[in-house]
């Protein structure tokens, strides 16, 4: 009881992190159940309408309840009132009820799977006609996305008025760490793009229930709607997915390269830039959809626009390594891990944006391997940076850093055995979603399987390693990694109101020199 109540930012942010991990865990094993059932053609383990739930409950897991939540509610919650000098959020009890809506969403998400009609079987995207016919229980399973909107939009406005109101003295934004202008950025987002993603599952809503015609032709609506409502927030929530994990990078990369970040205003300026602009290319998601060739001029060009503050991002990243004095350690090896597969990632999402060579890839494999590069490759391998970087300070504790590496070796194999053969398969023509699929096929698909088993190989010895350290690891002392911020400078674990007096900031967040560190 003391937990669930607290309003102190730490215990939430942990409440949120041991959530988020086991839907984590659960997406995983829902992965791999879709990779075994795709090792070969025809029937495997399961049949079509259980293949559809669960590619469907992959999705809404690894999408709202991990990726979107993973760093600002956990990671973000657990440091950006001790980075800028905070006692606590603006709003602690709000904090606190965002949490609750987490949890009541993905209750609400766990029982549509046992009751109405079963599991959801129309995908992620909620598509409709189908999510308004089919009986299966979408509706929910969409109002638990609904709930889940709110917590995002409570995170997000919380984390705007603490960056505003309570920074330290001294705190300012040109001493910010590069972590909370990410989260900063990302919170607009929140706030301005969820919104539309609550319309639009009330929309869902009211057709199954009352009827009311708004996607459906017959009664003088439109399908293609309901897309454009979709990705108006579903490409924004690209970037609430990946900003957080950008600004963990940010944050990383300076501290094991013993340099300050080169080009901190850029990469501060370019999390903004990417949250603006990326919330105007939605149309790209839909070039097969029917379109005017004006409109997909439009979308293809801002497409290929927010590529430009993702590249100056990477930029600054190699120039700060450059000639630095660099330490491998674990939290540094997910990090250049997140710059090689977010390059991949990102540089074949200008496949998909530019609309020749979208239309022959468009709804194949090789959206999904692109997704997956982005998505897990970037965020999730951004994540687990977090995990190795901020664990020694939450718990005081050392997980052992040889097993650590270890892990990230099968990890990185595991995930481009996996992720590059969708890639190729999709190229080759093999269509996304579908139970079964041509023979010519089966090798690249059983490249991909084992390559699932190698990933979730290294993901059991990884979390195994972090769950001995927490409890086993030896002290980690105040500041094991000689970082620069402000959480460096608490004891570990922070005490309950993080700070003995209100501390000045007097050097930036990067500057070893001013912090006696070099």
């Amino acid at each position: 009881m003391a937990w669930i109540f607290s309003t102190d930012h730490k215990r939430i942010g942990l409440l949120y992190l041991y959530a988020i991990v086991a839907f984590f865990i659960i997406g995983v094993i829902l992965g791999l159940l879709i990779r075994l059932e795709l090792f070969s053609p025809g029937v495997d383990i399961v049949r079509a309408q259980t293949y559809n739930a669960l590619f469907t409950l992959h999705g809404v897991i690894m999408i709202f309840l991990f990726i979107i939540p993973g760093i600002p509610a956990a990671f973000g919650n657990l440091m950006l009132p001790i980075q800028i000098g905070a006692r606590d959020v603006a709003f602690p009890r709000l904090n606190l009820f965002s949490w609750w809506l987490y949890i009541s969403g993905a209750a609400l998400a766990v029982i549509s799977l046992f009751t109405g009609g079963g599991p959801p079987d129309t995908g992620w995207t909620f598509y409709v006609p189908f999510s308004t016919q089919t009986a299966t229980n979408v509706s929910l399973a969409v109002f638990a996305v609904f709930i889940l909107g709110f917590s995002s939009i409570l995170t997000g406005l919380n984390f705007v008025v603490t960056v505003h109101r309570l920074r330290a003295e001294g705190m300012t934004w040109g001493r910010l760490p590069l972590f909370i202008w990410s989260l900063y950025a990302t919170a607009w987002v929140q706030i301005l793009a969820t919104p539309i993603l609550g319309i639009t599952m009330v929309l869902i809503l009211a057709e199954r229930l009352l009827g009311t015609g708004l996607f459906d032709p017959a009664r003088g609506g439109d399908p293609v709607m309901y897309q454009h409502l979709f990705w108006i927030y579903s490409h924004p929530a690209v970037y609430i997915m990946v900003l957080p994990g950008m600004g963990v990078i940010s944050d990383i990369i300076p501290v094991f390269s013993r340099k300050p970040a080169f080009g901190y205003k850029a990469i501060a300026v370019s999390s903004i830039a990417i949250a603006a602009a990326g919330s105007l290319v939605w149309g790209h998601h839909m070039f097969t959809s029917g379109m005017s060739d004006t409109a997909v001029l439009i979308f293809s060009l801002l497409t290929f626009v927010v590529a430009i503050p993702s590249a100056i991002k990477v930029f600054n990243w190699v120039a700060t390594l450059y000639k630095g004095s660099i330490t491998l350690d674990p939290p540094l090896l997910f990090a250049l891990s997140f710059i090689l597969l977010f390059a991949i990632g990102g540089l074949t999402g200008l496949i998909l944006g530019a609309a020749a060579t979208d239309v022959h890839v468009h709804d194949t494999y090789f959206v999904v391997g692109h997704f997956h590069y982005v998505m897990f490759g970037g965020t999730g391998f951004a994540f687990f940076a977090a995990l190795h970087y901020w664990l020694p300070k939450v718990y005081g504790r050392m997980y052992n850093k040889r097993v650590a590496t270890v892990s990230w070796g099968l990890m990185f194999v595991g995930f481009n055995v996996l992720y590059l053969s969708m890639k190729i398969v999709g190229i080759k023509g093999m269509p996304r979603r579908y139970y079964d699929y041509l023979p010519e096929y089966t090798s690249l698909n059983q490249l991909a399987t084992v390559g699932s088993w190698i990933l979730a190989v290294g993901l059991a010895v990884m979390f195994v390693n972090l769950f001995r350290g927490v409890f086993r690891g030896a002290p980690a002392g105040p500041n094991p990694w000689g970082g620069a911020t402000l959480e460096w400078t608490v004891p570990s674990p922070p005490p309950k109101e993080n700070f003995e007096k209100d501390p000045t900031v007097t050097h930036g967040p990067y500057d070893f020199k001013g912090a006696g560190l070099l």
